[in-house]
C-alpha cells in the first residue's frame, strides 16, 4: 500500500485535551511504543467480546508492534485519563489507509476500537471519532472514514450512525491458507 507523503506528514503529534468538570482529565494522543502491551490487551479483549475469537498472542503482539514502528501500516490513537499524576489508557482505535482511484483520495478505516468496560458510556469513543474526523479533514487528501461493525453489534452500529456514519457496502473476506 502506498500512502501519500501529505497523509503521512499530516499525522498529528500533539495531545488533545478534553475537559470535564466531573471526571479525570482525558487526553487523545498518538499511541507510543510504551502503549504496546495495553493495545495488545485491548485488541485481545475486543476480539473475544465482539467476535468470540481468541487471538494468537504472538501474532497479535507482532501486528501491533509493526503498526507502532511503521506509520504506513496504520496509526493508533489512544484516549487516556490522568489520575493522581499517572496517565492511564482507557480507549483506543487504529486507522488504516485505502486509496480510492474513483475519488482520488484516501479512505481512513477505523479498526481495533476498544473502550475499557469501566469507562464505557462516557463519550470516549465519540471523542476519539471526532478527533479522527478532525485529523482527516486536516490531512487534505482524505475523502471519507469507513469502518466495519459486526452485524449483531447493534449498540455499536447505533453509536456510529449517531456520529453520521451510514451503511454502504457489505464486507467479504477470504483468508489465505
Amino acid at each position: 500500500m502506498v500512502i501519500s507523503r501529505r497523509a503521512l506528514c499530516s499525522l498529528p503529534r500533539a495531545l488533545v485535551p478534553v475537559a470535564s468538570a466531573t471526571r479525570a482529565p482525558m487526553l487523545i494522543r498518538d499511541a507510543r511504543q510504551e502503549d504496546a502491551q495495553t493495545l495488545i490487551d485491548f485488541n485481545a479483549r475486543m476480539a473475544l467480546e465482539t467476535e468470540k475469537k481468541a487471538l494468537d498472542p504472538a501474532v497479535l503482539s507482532r501486528g501491533v508492534k509493526r503498526v507502532l514502528e511503521d506509520p504506513a501500516r496504520g496509526h493508533y490513537y489512544v484516549a487516556t485519563e490522568v489520575n493522581d499524576g499517572a496517565e492511564e489508557v482507557i480507549g483506543q482505535l487504529m486507522i488504516t489507509f485505502e486509496w480510492s482511484d474513483w475519488r482520488d483520495g484516501f479512505f481512513w478505516w477505523i479498526q481495533s476500537v476498544f473502550v475499557r468496560e469501566d469507562r464505557r458510556g462516557r463519550g470516549i469513543y465519540e471523542t476519539l471519532h471526532r478527533h479522527v474526523m478532525d485529523e482527516a479533514k486536516r490531512a487534505g487528501d482524505v475523502v471519507g472514514i469507513r469502518l466495519y461493525v459486526e452485524p449483531h453489534n447493534e449498540k455499536a452500529a447505533r453509536t456510529y450512525a449517531r456520529l453520521g456514519m451510514q451503511q454502504t457496502y457489505h464486507v467479504m473476506e477470504q483468508a489465505l491458507p
